[in-house]
């Protein structure tokens, strides 16, 4: 690893067994319950590919560098593939809970990696409140994900007021408020506000099934990728998903700004 390389070092307190952690941050249905698609051949030096969309070029294939459950992972980009190496770590609590680390290495300098730092920062807070809130409420449950996103005019704070008003959510949500989006168009989704940011929502989903749910708008520049991806729970979680992906993606294409 370069001399100047950087890293992220972010820390969360989770409910479950060290087993059921693992679970959920190094196996491929369990990271695909709060993050993006993975597969993951569960055994040290195998493949891990996440999808981050439909396009082949959105297909980030990877290799498992560690494997010792429950404790730690390693997944990178493969044996001498320079570029970033994301390691986690899992420590037992008293009454029930754990403390998983995530250690994201790998940035170089340079105005490019400064971005791309600040922007996994970001994206990894969110996603890991994200993680907290599966095994809260989904432990040792699967997810099918749905990721539509699509770039709007920015700055990302004026882009996600406009998605809360196209999508009828009140312009200042609070945490605990019950929620319920409305408009010609627009797809259901009915829960409650988990966490409230400048940039970025968190629903727990009780409509259209039972799951968790990330609105955003993401990146610092006058362009900014909104995005409305949710994990849904239950029998019918597939066919919702798929429904849900198809009508959320053709609301996001058209960013109000440009109409």
């Amino acid at each position: 690893m370069p001399e100047d390389s950087r890293s992220i070092e972010l820390e969360v307190e989770v409910e479950g067994t060290p087993e059921e952690v693992w679970r959920a941050i190094a196996t491929g249905p369990g990271i695909s319950s709060w993050y993006v698609p993975h597969s993951v051949e569960e055994h040290e030096g195998g493949a891990a590919i996440a999808s981050f969309g439909a396009g082949p070029e959105m297909q980030m294939p990877g290799r498992v560098a560690a494997w010792d459950p429950p404790h730690r992972v390693v997944f990178d980009g493969g044996e001498g593939v320079e570029g970033l190496a994301f390691e986690w770590l899992i420590e037992a609590k008293d009454g029930g809970t754990c403390i998983v680390r995530l250690i994201n290495s790998g940035f170089a300098s340079g105005t490019d990696w400064d971005d791309q730092y600040d922007a996994m920062t970001d994206g990894w807070g969110m996603f890991m409140f994200n993680l907290q809130q599966h095994l809260l409420h989904f432990g040792g449950e699967s997810a099918t994900p749905m990721l539509p996103m699509a770039q709007w005019v920015g700055p990302r704070e004026n882009a996600l007021t406009r998605l809360f008003e196209t999508i009828g959510l009140p312009a200042s949500p609070s945490v605990g408020d019950s929620v319920t989006t409305s408009g010609v168009n627009v797809p259901e989704f009915a829960g409650t506000i988990e966490r409230v940011e400048p940039w970025h929502i968190v629903l727990k989903l009780e409509s259209p099934c039972a799951g968790t749910a990330l609105l955003a708008a993401e990146g610092k520049g006058e362009e900014v990728s909104a995005s409305v991806w949710a994990y849904f729970y239950g029998p019918d979680q597939a066919e919702i998903a798929e429904r849900q992906q198809a009508r959320w993606q053709k609301l996001l294409d058209a960013d109000p700004r440009q109409r």
